[in-house]
């Protein structure tokens, strides 16, 4: 895959950053179960049987598609499926069962299922995942096609053009970033932190000043949320404002970005353990 197409993905804000956390998250469960398949010896996956699939289909559209995607390559708010880590290590439901009956905390709710409901389930889940695999389309990008650039430049860039080190630190903020964000995830938080917020001082008419969290700004009015959790907004014509946002400097640097320097800076920060 070429370089200028993987920033190209980036930057448009490719639907599968979430990719990764199913693997991280579920990491425990899966190796407890893949300990749990050792001591019971090596068991093969069961051969793709059409009926189950075929009814696993329909358990899947009913509950799972509208997350995971309609043939499990992924979705809105779900991971792709067919080149989940998960779905990988699974023998007959070894690593999926226990995801799909507990859920993940504020990711994914559990779903209570017969043995045979779950069977049919897995037996679908992997006839996507081969379907995908005999076909080989490529939707999502693999944290290896990100491990392309120079990490002495990246580290150099990070300290001096780009101007990373003004605002963090590879002690503080940063430290241990790459164990936390891997892949797509760590050069979307790399290239734009969604998550961030200003910081507004708000001067009323009054000429009482209040400080808080930028929770909505618009041409027309300003809202944000003080210490104390209370929620205030204003038209922005009433007031006088302030706004500290330092993330604003990630979307400053998309002009000056060449494909080198994100790469060079992906390399460094995946050095962040």
């Amino acid at each position: 895959m070429k370089r200028a197409h993987l920033r190209d993905l980036v930057l448009l804000g490719s639907t599968v950053a979430g990719a990764l956390w199913l693997g991280q998250s579920f990491f425990p469960s899966v190796v407890a179960a893949q300990a749990s398949s050792a001591q019971a010896g090596v068991r093969k996956q069961a051969p793709i049987n059409n009926e189950h699939v075929a009814a696993g289909d329909t358990l899947f559209q009913q509950r799972c598609a509208f997350c995971h995607g309609r043939d499990a390559s992924g979705g809105e708010s779900g991971p792709d499926l067919t080149r989940s880590k998960i779905v990988l290590n699974d023998v007959n439901g070894s690593t999926i069962a226990d995801i799909v009956r507990n859920g993940r905390a504020g990711k994914m709710p559990p779903f209570q299922m017969s043995e045979t409901e779950m069977s049919d389930l897995v037996a679908f889940i992997h006839a996507q995942e081969q379907k995908a695999k005999a076909s080989g389309n490529r939707k999502g990008v693999d944290v290896a096609d990100l491990q392309t650039g120079n990490v002495a430049a990246g580290k150099q860039y990070f300290e001096g053009a780009g101007t990373c080190s003004r605002c963090h630190s590879v002690t503080g903020d940063l430290a241990h970033i790459a164990t936390k964000y891997q892949g797509l995830q760590l050069e979307m938080h790399m290239l734009y932190p969604r998550d961030a917020k200003g910081k507004a001082t708000v001067t009323l008419p009054s000429g009482e000043k209040l400080t808080g969290t930028v929770e909505y700004h618009d041409e027309f009015y300003l809202g944000i949320k003080l210490q104390d959790g209370t929620y205030r907004s204003w038209p922005v014509s009433k007031i006088h404002y302030t706004i500290d946002a330092p993330h604003e400097a990630h979307a400053e640097l998309f002009s000056k970005y060449t494909d080198d320097d994100i790469h060079n800076l992906m390399a460094y920060l995946q050095t962040l353990r």
